[in-house]
């Protein structure tokens, strides 16, 4: 079998946090890669709630790696204790995406839909070396849905878990009717300063216990104070808002949760919480959305002007399908990382660092999944670790490097 051309360069998919980190990496460390984004631009993700300000603060939210890159090209980072909003952290993206060493390699607008072995099946030459001497191959889509195929010697999956929306009905499927209406089910934070036209006087379903459901059920309540007509109907499914961890340290998250459990309680009329409940079907009635929730053996049918499903998404796993990944049956992140965490006990995530190469490697040679997505259903992830992880992955493939 012939060598395609590029089966030698690194190919990191998602041009975010983590995937920058490894283009920069990949840069310092003279090794040739290609970054593919589906996004026009970098941060793609970061971009769709980019008016939310974060947790963490610009020390905990900008690596050493870009900071010192930064500072060379003469670019100020900020630093200290404020908090970016997503916007402010995906412009300093941007200027690493922009330097001349990283620009020629990005392919944005170019999503990765599948990635397979050249010549080989998921079942063929298990636990062989021969794997590991096949290119990876890459189907890549255009904006446009052209297609085409792009070869890797080496695969970091760095597109984080925004694959694939978690599901509003009981169990985790999807409830009846959720299919069908997905278009006009929101699954993102609104920027109620830009958007309050399309979200005052309405009522609204709001689905979700995270901190992002509590982020948009705090917009809500002060829209509906200038509003009068704004009415949120806020479903949980356990008996309360997800609280924030006891004396912590990130102060922005323990008062984003001291506000949601004040709503939680009846601080603000104009929201309605039902805990307890999953959606077990919606459906059109008249120009409205019918909402049966369901508590228990009873159900409730309420009719709303607009959905906004905030309960999470998971990162899309069939990207691998045709490779060999050892899958962890409960939070579908790579099993030995799974486990570590699951063995270390989860805990504050401020206290989070990377468990080591050895738990990011899988039974196909050459394939890491790093950042949020290899944490899978563990929400515990932290920038910082992802930025570990990229430096443990390439301080293995230049010892593999070193010693062929």
């Amino acid at each position: 079998m012939s060598t395609p051309e590029n089966a030698s360069r690194i190919a990191i998919l998602g041009a975010g946090p983590t995937g920058i980190e490894a283009a920069l990496a990949a840069a310092e460390a003279g090794r040739p890669f290609v970054v593919f984004e589906a996004a026009p631009g970098a941060a793609g993700h970061l971009r769709r709630w980019g008016h939310v300000r974060l947790f963490t603060p610009w020390d905990l939210s900008v690596s050493p790696r870009v900071r010192r890159r930064l500072a060379t090209a003469g670019v100020a980072v900020p630093a200290g204790d404020g908090c970016p909003t997503g916007h402010e952290l995906a412009d300093v993206l941007d200027r690493v995406a922009a330097l001349p060493e990283i620009a020629p390699h990005l392919r944005f607008g170019r999503r990765v839909v599948a990635v397979g072995r050249e010549g080989l099946l998921k079942h063929e030459e298990i636990a062989s070396a021969e794997r590991g001497r096949r290119p990876f191959r890459l189907l890549v889509a255009d904006a446009a849905g052209d297609e085409s195929i792009e070869h890797a010697g080496v695969v970091i999956d760095a597109t984080g878990t925004y694959g694939q929306p978690n599901r509003l009905g009981d169990g985790g499927i999807p409830a009846v009717g959720e299919r069908a209406l997905d278009a006009e089910i929101r699954r993102d934070i609104p920027d109620l300063a830009a958007e309050a036209g399309e979200w005052a006087g309405r009522t609204i379903l709001l689905a979700g216990a995270g901190f992002s459901a509590q982020t948009a059920a705090r917009d809500l309540a002060a829209l509906a104070e200038k509003e009068p007509g704004t009415r949120v109907i806020w479903a949980l499914r356990g008996e309360a808002p997800e609280p924030s961890p006891a004396d912590d340290p990130l102060p922005e998250r323990a008062r984003l949760a001291a506000v949601a459990t004040a709503l939680a309680a009846g601080a603000s009329p104009a929201v309605e919480v039902r805990c307890g409940v999953v959606v077990e079907s919606i459906g059109r009635m008249g120009g409205r959305l019918r909402v049966v929730l369901r508590h228990g053996e009873d159900s409730d049918a309420v009719d709303v002007d607009r959905i906004l499903a905030l309960t999470g998404f998971v990162g899309d796993a069939s990207l691998y399908r045709q490779l060999q990944v050892h899958e962890c049956y409960a939070t579908c992140g790579p099993m030995k990382l799974s486990a570590a965490l699951l063995g270390a006990g989860g805990g504050d995530c401020m206290a989070q660092t990377s468990h080591g190469v050895d738990t990011l490697t899988n039974p196909e040679p050459g394939l890491y999944i790093l950042g949020s997505k290899s944490y899978g259903r563990n929400n515990t992830f932290l920038l910082r670790v992802g930025w570990e992880q990229v430096g443990e992955v390439f301080g293995q493939l230049s010892a593999k490097a070193s010693i062929s």
